[in-house]
């Protein structure tokens, strides 16, 4: 009997020492999943999973100006107020690596999209964008508009590309301190943005960024950034009175006057049209040091252009250059930043920022009078601005600028009449 229950023991002791992990598993419960992240802060509407590879945030920027003329009697634009831009953001991430914008604009009644594009990014120093964004070009440019410290950019801006579609590599080296990006894309004309190719052939840019103290809290230099940007392309147009099919467009004033247009850009008679090679290239910089900030870039744009049998390789430069200070908080190239925020309760806080500008155009003498007329296009543009701009935070802003231009040429006799204009803005972005 003893010996009968010790065989039958020794089995159901094997038995049991082979069955309890699988029990302990399947009863085990499992583990809830953790509840998605809901935020809301001055970044936006932030929408998340719990380990970030899911996010979407909801952003948006109005900025609503005013534009007045003083003493300009024979200005083409009027004194307005505007919505400059009303911009909803959407911007992404999917899978952890993959991130998208999509932003719409519906400002001065123009409703169109801006921004349309999806970014793969495996490395920081690795990234593959695709879609419609900002050529990586102009320094001024690649500065968000809520955070320049003039309303309107500078006349630099008339001869840099400025969105477009197509693709980009880029990304950054060594923490930031150098950046690149090199891109292909459909090709714009100088200072447009243009949707679609029209011409079967595409531009590459390329631009290096460094900067090589970034980080580095004990150096002077760390607000320093050097850089340069290239574009080659050929752009061919075709005689019309729309400037997408002709390649070229006008330039404007910092009043947003146009200045200068090649024969036919909305007159009668032969056109003028792109017709081969484009080139552009723009050395850049900035310092940034406590309220101090500096910038200045300058910009060659060389293009071959055609009227019947005339052909030219037009050679246009523009430059700018501007010195700010803030009182009551730091300068940077994404805005004053306030020490603290303003309280509307104490009347404290918030920053000022002080900022002085000149700059200017200078379109190829050889343009006259075979491919702009004179009587209605200038030659030169210089400028000077000065700029008042209070922070309330990061977000809210106000400001007001003046701006003198004077002219060569664009007049039946002499010399265009100078520019004057004042603007303002109320600006809200989160």
């Amino acid at each position: 009997m003893s010996a009968f229950s010790a065989a039958h023991l020794a089995t159901l002791g094997l038995l049991l020492l082979a069955a309890p992990p699988a029990r302990a598993q399947a009863t085990e419960p499992e583990k809830a999943p953790e509840p998605p992240i809901v935020q809301l802060s001055e970044e936006g509407y932030t929408f998340s999973t719990a380990d970030k590879a899911f996010v979407l945030k909801i952003r948006g920027q109005v900025q609503g100006d005013g534009r007045f003329y003083v003493a300009d009697s024979d200005r083409s634009g009027t004194n307005t107020f505007l919505i400059r831009r009303l911009r909803p953001f959407l911007d992404g991430t999917l899978f952890g690596f993959v991130d998208f914008r999509l932003m719409p604009d519906f400002g001065v009644n123009q409703p169109l999209i801006q921004d349309a594009y999806i970014d793969l990014r495996p490395v920081e120093w690795l990234r593959l964008r695709a879609g419609r964004f900002k050529t990586p070009f102009g320094l001024e440019l690649l500065q968000a508009n809520t955070d320049v410290p003039f309303i309107e950019r500078s006349l630099t801006f008339d001869l840099v590309p400025i969105r477009d579609a197509g693709l980009q590599l880029h990304g950054d080296i060594a923490g930031g301190r150098l950046a690149y990006a090199f891109a292909v894309v459909n090709g714009d004309p100088d200072g447009a943005s243009i949707d679609v190719n029209t011409d079967d052939s595409f531009d590459m840019v390329a631009r290096v960024f460094a900067q090589p103290f970034k980080g580095d809290t004990d150096s002077a230099l760390q607000g320093l950034g050097l850089g340069v940007a290239v574009s080659r392309g050929l752009q061919f147009g075709t005689p019309s009175t729309n400037t997408s099919t002709t390649a070229l467009v006008p330039q404007r004033s910092t009043g947003q006057e146009i200045i200068f247009s090649f024969l036919n850009n909305g007159t009668t008679g032969p056109t003028v049209v792109a017709d081969g090679e484009h080139v552009r290239l723009s050395p850049q910089g900035y310092f940034y040091w406590g309220p101090v900030g500096l910038l200045a870039e300058y910009v060659l744009s060389s293009q071959e252009v055609s009227i019947g049998d005339q052909r030219a390789r037009l050679r246009h430069h523009a430059w700018q250059a501007y010195a700010s200070y803030v009182l009551g908080g730091d300068a940077s190239f994404t805005g004053p930043k306030p020490h603290q925020p303003f309280n509307p309760k104490t009347g404290k806080g918030g920053a000022l920022e002080i900022s002085a500008r000149y700059q200017g155009l200078d379109m190829d003498d050889e343009a006259f009078p075979i491919f702009a007329d004179p009587t209605r296009s200038v030659s030169q543009a210089r400028g000077f601005g000065v700029a008042t701009l209070f922070a309330f935070n990061r977000r809210v802003r106000v400001a007001l600028n003046y701006h003198h231009t004077t002219y060569v040429g664009g007049a039946v006799e002499g010399d265009r009449e100078a520019e004057n204009v004042v603007m303002s803005r109320f600006q809200v972005a989160f």
